[in-house]
């Protein structure tokens, strides 16, 4: 039996009581990461307003992970597919349409988490064919993912596109998350270099990462996939993470 086949894994249109407890996953983002301006001020409403594009898991009466995706209009003016702006720009036009009876043409998954206690199980790849198969009944012909490569943190200063050629010899790619992502039918498709964007006082930083932040230029941070740029003369500091858009045809 595979160390995951005794927990349910459902979208939460199935099981709306749950919506509520996708939160009580003990995860490991960086805790910089939640103070993303959108992900503060959106990205809880998703499993409120999207049920039927996520999925959630659970081992008993205990949520163990979460997956999010979101629908969008990809043919309006001035949007396409794969944005730049990658996991920002999906979630920010996601919202609006929902909220301006927008139709939607694509669909992007925004995370999938899993309790520390059952990462290495297999459970990612459940819940990414879980996602699939939610957004696949809801018509779509693909999903597309702004995935954000975990091993990439220990190469900060790598260019994400030089990381993300890196592979094994069994061909696949290096780094652990675009592998499951790839194993599971994806094809990588661009680098999106804007994905995410952390704005924050120096005072903010130092909480968040326990860092001095003191020195102008570039600062190397645990969970970063890249530096954050630090600006000492007007006391704030930014960070801009890149991620890999990927498509999964379904």
């Amino acid at each position: 039996m595979n160390d995951t086949d005794s927990l349910t894994v459902t979208r939460i249109a199935d099981r709306p009581h749950l919506a509520a407890r996708v939160y009580e996953i003990a995860d490991t983002w960086p805790v910089f990461t939640g103070h993303d301006l959108l992900a503060g001020s959106l990205l809880g409403r998703v499993v409120h307003d999207f049920p039927d594009y996520c999925v959630v898991a659970t081992d008993g009466d205990r949520v163990v992970a979460r997956g999010l995706s979101v629908p969008f209009n990809a043919e309006l003016d001035g949007r396409e597919e794969l944005p730049d702006q990658g996991w920002d720009r999906v979630l920010g036009w996601a919202v609006r349409d929902r909220a301006t009876g927008t139709p939607t043409t694509a669909a992007s998954a925004l995370e999938i988490t899993l309790d520390q206690d059952y990462l290495g199980r297999g459970l990612s790849y459940r819940m990414l064919d879980a996602m699939r198969r939610a957004v696949a009944r809801q018509g779509h012909r693909s999903l597309l993912a702004p995935v954000r490569p975990n091993g990439k943190h220990l190469h900060p200063r790598v260019p994400l596109a030089e990381y993300v050629r890196r592979t094994r010899e069994d061909g696949l790619p290096e780094d652990p998350w675009l592998r499951v992502h790839v194993k599971a039918g994806g094809t990588v498709e661009k680098v999106a270099p804007a994905s995410m964007t952390v704005s924050g006082s120096l005072a903010q930083w130092r909480t968040w990462t326990g860092l001095p932040f003191d020195h102008d230029g570039e600062v190397v941070v645990p969970g970063a996939l890249s530096p954050v740029h630090c600006d000492t003369a007007n006391g704030h500091a930014v960070y801009v993470e890149p991620n890999v858009w990927v498509r999964h045809a379904l």
